[in-house]
């Protein structure tokens, strides 16, 4: 099936760019041919039913899947300005991970203290300075707006903060490494309405630092707080374009079907 990918007039710089990307778990293709762009200080939101590839398409941009025997990457995944190929042998999946972090659909903190949670990724990366930590430590947390949280608690563990402040924890220790990508995995699916709130409006400010790329199963969350969106099915891409477009002319009957839920 041939993408509808409909560019802005005027489109804002190019971040990343897939071309051509297929995915294999073993034998079975999860994604088949996907070229999209990624636009830089932007929200992309991956929609689609279950199954369609989404979270296939997101964790392709940081090498998760390496984690795991059998999987095969085909086609590439273009970083910019520098124009590394993600995917490339050559390319260390570990640096990958630096530079396009990622937020999963339930909380993750490590059973660790709450400042070493955040300064995890900066350790592993080899940095040691107990001034050098505290304050990236501390400018991840306000820009993950819970630092007047847990100013006060940084020696408690991770696991006592809600739901909420431990996804936000999740989200500045994504930070922490001044990623340049995040990708956020249904970040609100597992929270109450006022913490998917606090989550939202964060990634609102977040983008005017990082790009960001977003699966969501909810179609107002998409709506509410993307840029573009793309709508997968099957492993393809159907449908690409600005938010508004998507969602009030979307060009193909498929994406109109999905959206207005007479499909999926």
């Amino acid at each position: 099936m041939e993408s509808t990918i409909t560019r802005p007039e005027t489109p804002p710089p190019l971040k990343a760019e897939s071309k051509d990307l297929d995915f294999y778990y073993g034998d079975f293709q999860a994604l088949k041919s996907i070229s999209m762009p990624i636009y830089e200080n932007k929200v992309t939101a991956l929609i689609g039913p279950s199954g369609c590839g989404k979270s296939t398409y997101l964790r392709c941009f940081n090498r998760m899947h390496d984690l795991y025997p059998g999987n095969r990457y085909d086609g590439a995944i273009h970083l910019l300005p520098d124009s590394i190929d993600l995917l490339h042998p050559s390319v260390d999946p570990i640096e990958v991970r630096m530079r396009i972090s990622m937020v999963f659909q339930k909380p993750n903190p490590f059973p660790k203290s709450i400042f070493e949670n955040v300064a995890y990724g900066l350790r592993v990366r080899g940095e040691n300075s107990k001034s050098y930590l505290e304050d990236k430590v501390e400018a991840a947390l306000k820009g993950a707006a819970i630092w007047n949280e847990v100013k006060d608690r940084m020696n408690e563990l991770a696991v006592n903060l809600s739901g909420g402040q431990q996804q936000r924890l999740c989200i500045a220790r994504s930070l922490a490494t001044d990623p340049e990508i995040i990708l956020f995995d249904e970040p609100t699916s597992a929270l109450d309405p006022i913490a998917t709130g606090a989550i939202e409006e964060l990634i609102g400010e977040l983008k005017h630092n990082v790009t960001i790329l977003i699966v969501t199963h909810n179609m107002q969350q998409a709506a509410r707080v993307s840029d573009y969106v793309a709508y997968m099915y099957l492993g393809e891409l159907v449908e690409y374009g600005e938010t508004e477009n998507i969602f009030m002319k979307p060009k193909r009957t498929e994406t109109e079907d999905y959206i207005t839920g007479r499909f999926g």
